[in-house]
């Protein structure tokens, strides 16, 4: 099923050129500027942004909308997700924080509808002297690098929280890192596309074509499934962890993405217990971390495992049970909670735990990919950064550190590392409302 905005160009044309394996093709074909595999936060972005600067866009997906937003919690988390190492991603996430604000007001006026958008701050707490010291750590290291975080007593923390534990002990309260409703903003990225004339292939893209004298030296567009082909000057490829297994992708520009599996679990607040916690909650317990994430709504998202567990997208007793007794640890009162929701999804984890963005060694592909646990914090720029390479060819100064060129290998030496699974399937094969997942 496709749908088309009208207006548009993009009726059927004859298409020639050379197939993977050799030969020619000619088929009707639906020719764009720009091609979209994927329709999560990711992909919804570059085809908005893409077809706001006039480039004939269309994104192909069985159910845009879907995917990440029905598991991630949205924490918009720069500085209380940083970690040691992650210095040149830090500064892309901080960039991307800055934009929100504006971000999110043009996206509500475009799509009508609200993202659920909440300037509500972060509060990490500590339990025991190791958790303490390492808190006092990472607000040292936050502070070396300019970052706005304020270091609190257990008192002061319950002060701001009621709700949590009489053994906490410390914490460090972060207004800067707010969070979005990932459901809300990817169903308004869809209406945004919508009106911006975006063309929807509700299919599955089987596998990438290429176009060459024999060669496969461009990308050409991508096959759905049944045979119709798409025909794009620019194929962006933004599948979350699917992205690494495209078929059609030559070896040495396949992106080394891997999925990461998350479980989630979501309660509800009844209006007796409002407002049962005012902020995001993180705290590490047991050696892991776990997050509290209220929504406006009443909804409270308690995640998240990280489990290496291939394609796995099962949601465990083990899962749910820990999930549950670290967030008792923080706020015991969540055991009055009714249970509402449990989810699992994988996270497109890349070698450096930074995103790929922007063109690629095969002339024509560009990835959006391998977000991990920042995909809703990277939205904004993610959006900016693929429509300036989409119409310039060249990524903007503080997406330059993130080509997809840092993981290919050159032309003497072995191909580059392909995500987990040997076999290419086409994006949509496992397509599920938790087959991705970003924090």
């Amino acid at each position: 099923m496709s749908t088309h905005a009208p207006g548009h160009d993009d009726g059927p044309h004859t298409s020639g050129g050379s197939p993977p394996g050799g030969g020619r093709y000619d088929a009707l074909v639906r020719r764009y500027d720009a091609l979209v595999i994927g329709g999560g936060v990711i992909g919804l972005v570059t085809a908005w942004r893409a077809a706001q600067r006039g480039l004939r866009t269309a994104l192909v997906d069985p159910a845009p909308g879907g995917g990440a937003a029905w598991v991630a919690a949205g924490m918009l988390a720069a500085v209380t997700e940083l970690h040691y190492g992650e210095q040149t991603l830090l500064g892309l996430n901080m960039a991307s924080a800055r934009r929100y604000p504006d971000f999110v007001t043009e996206l509500e006026e475009a799509s009508g509808q609200d993202v659920g958008h909440r300037a509500c701050g972060t509060l990490a707490v500590a339990f025991d002297a190791d958790d303490r010291a390492h808190l006092r750590e990472l607000h040292t290291f936050q502070q070396g690098l300019g970052l706005e975080s304020e270091w609190l007593t257990g008192r002061e923390c319950r002060r701001l929280e009621p709700m949590l534990s009489p053994g906490v002990h410390g914490g460090l309260r972060v207004a800067g890192d707010h969070q979005v409703d990932p459901r809300r903003l990817t169903a308004a990225l869809l209406t945004a596309c919508e009106r911006a004339g975006v063309a929807f292939h509700r299919d599955r893209a089987e596998r990438l074509l290429l176009n060459g004298n024999g060669g496969g030296d461009r990308a050409a567009g991508v096959e759905l499934t049944g045979g119709t082909r798409l025909a794009a000057e620019r194929t962006v490829l933004a599948a979350g962890s699917l992205s690494g297994r495209f078929a059609g992708v030559p070896d040495d520009v396949l992106p080394p993405v891997r999925p990461v599996k998350g479980q989630v679990v979501r309660l509800s607040v009844p209006e007796r217990y409002a407002p049962f916690l005012s902020r995001t909650v993180r705290a590490v317990v047991r050696g892991g971390p776990v997050y509290l994430v209220p929504r406006e709504n009443g909804e409270l998202v308690i995640g998240a495992t990280s489990e290496e567990l291939g394609w796995d997208t099962t949601v465990t007793a083990g899962g749910v049970y820990e999930l549950l007794r670290d967030a008792h640890e923080v706020v015991p009162g969540i055991t009055e909670l009714p249970l509402v929701e449990t989810s699992a999804g994988l996270r497109p984890g890349s070698p450096d735990n930074a995103p790929m963005l922007g063109p690629t060694a095969l002339p024509g592909l560009l990835l959006a990919t391998g977000h991990f646990r920042n995909g809703v914090l990277l939205t904004p720029i993610t959006g900016d950064v693929m429509a300036e390479a989409l119409t310039s060819g060249e990524l903007p100064p503080e997406a330059r550190p993130f080509t997809p060129r840092r993981f290919t290998a050159p032309p003497d030496t072995a191909a580059a590392p392909a995500a987990p699974g040997a076999a290419h399937s086409p994006v949509g094969a496992a397509h599920s409302p938790v087959q991705e997942q970003h924090t």
